[in-house]
């Protein structure tokens, strides 16, 4: 059966973004098969360059100059060294504006007014370009003109209160997430509204102003705990690696190291109970329904957590996968790709790279049966794509591109 091209083939989309809620939008539009263009600073070029070690490394096993963290959002897309800050460099992006469907920034709120890059002045030019802008706080409100970082999202927005042990707990206290989850989800959010806009513009023919803020995805995506507490009054507690809403939903320590067990519902803790040879608990009043657990949460958990420590951590896991309980063990990334699961559905893949010859990517979760998410090569060098987008582009002879390089 012969394959359809990627989703957003024939889409092309103009990157004024760095760092990493807006690359890892305009990386997830790559992959789904747009052109992107990433525009970056002479020299410099996106901030996360530099955000090293760890570096690519090349054949020999040695560093490149190319950073991890560059490398794991600009996949799929072309680099182009352009100056906005001059009247040239930004006029020169105006122009690829009007031959774009999306652009994508995350400058300050009215930074790039001065550039006539912003969205009236683009709209005056290509009025059904979609063009998405990021921040920390939106384009309105008191706090629209501050910068904002994913740390101080991540605690401003409520995540670090309840993210971390318990306070009452040796190791109580504030913990961020282990990867930028405001900027991630940022950028996912941004991706959904692009797409929208994208589907809308089929009917009106018109693009729009998309007005996208690191606060806002992050209330948003605290899903259940907003509701936790919206619903009580209540501000919701860290509460470690348990649930807040689900007993037993935690780690455990097994003889020989810990695992997760997630019951979900009340006929898996019946199993779960089978398995660990405690099977009265689930006829127990205090613990036969959710609820019921929940409230009893003290009372239970010291009785699984003695039964838990009776047996290796495999062999939990193995009873319990055949008793259809939901359970995993807690892996190291290198654990992570050596997993079966994780080989089979190609979770690593290795790209072209310009310096390094090939450097391997985190692949897109985003699986389609006849359209696939297309891997053309890994993230550019600075500048890489300068001379090819400027000449097919925008026409410019080799002249000119001399003149500008200079």
């Amino acid at each position: 059966m012969s394959l359809r091209p990627a989703p957003l083939t024939g889409i092309r989309v103009l990157d004024l973004t760095r760092v990493l809620a807006g690359p890892w939008c305009t990386q997830n539009l790559a992959d789904l098969g747009a052109e992107v263009i990433k525009i970056e600073r002479p020299g410099a070029g996106d901030d996360t360059r530099g955000w090293g070690p760890p570096y690519v490394k090349d054949t020999h096993g040695k560093d490149t100059t190319e950073a991890a963290y560059y490398a794991s959002a600009n996949r799929n897309k072309q680099s182009v060294a352009i100056d906005i800050a001059t009247e040239r460099g930004a006029a020169l992006v105006r122009e690829l504006s009007k031959q774009c469907d999306i652009l994508v920034e995350n400058f300050k709120v009215g930074g790039l007014r001065k550039y006539g890059l912003d969205y009236d002045s683009i709209k005056a030019v290509n009025p059904a370009l979609i063009y998405c802008s990021i921040t920390g706080f939106g384009q309105t409100g008191p706090y629209a003109s501050r910068p904002g970082y994913d740390f101080m999202i991540q605690g401003m927005g409520g995540l670090m209160s309840i993210t971390g042990e318990r306070d009452d707990l040796p190791g109580g206290g504030p913990q961020k997430a282990g990867v930028a989850v405001a900027d991630l989800m940022t950028g996912m959010y941004s991706t959904v509204g692009i797409l929208a806009a994208l589907h809308e513009r089929s009917r009106s023919g018109l693009g729009q102003h998309i007005d996208m803020a690191l606060l806002d995805c992050q209330v948003a995506m605290l899903a259940n705990q907003n509701l936790n507490y919206l619903t009580t009054g209540a501000a919701p507690k860290r509460a470690g690696n348990a649930h807040q809403n689900l007993v037993p939903y935690q780690v455990f320590a097994a003889a020989d190291g810990h695992l997760i067990v997630a019951v979900g519902n009340d006929s898996q803790f019946k199993a779960y109970c089978q398995v660990i040879d405690r099977p009265a608990l689930s006829d127990d009043i205090r613990f036969r329904t959710n609820s019921n657990r929940v409230i009893n949460r003290e009372i239970l958990i010291p009785i699984l957590t003695d039964a838990m420590k009776t047996r290796d951590r495999d062999y939990w896991l193995a009873a319990l996968e055949r008793a259809g309980v939901p359970a995993g063990p807690i892996n190291t990334i290198d654990q992570v790709y050596q997993n079966p699961q994780v080989k089979a559905r190609g979770m690593l893949q290795t790209l072209p790279h310009a310096s390094a010859g090939q450097a391997p990517v985190g692949a897109s979760p985003l699986r389609f049966s006849d359209s696939p998410v297309n891997y053309r090569h890994a993230a550019p060098l600075l500048g890489e794509h300068t001379e090819q987008v400027l000449r097919e582009r925008l026409g410019l002879s080799d002249e000119e591109i001399q003149e500008l390089m200079q």
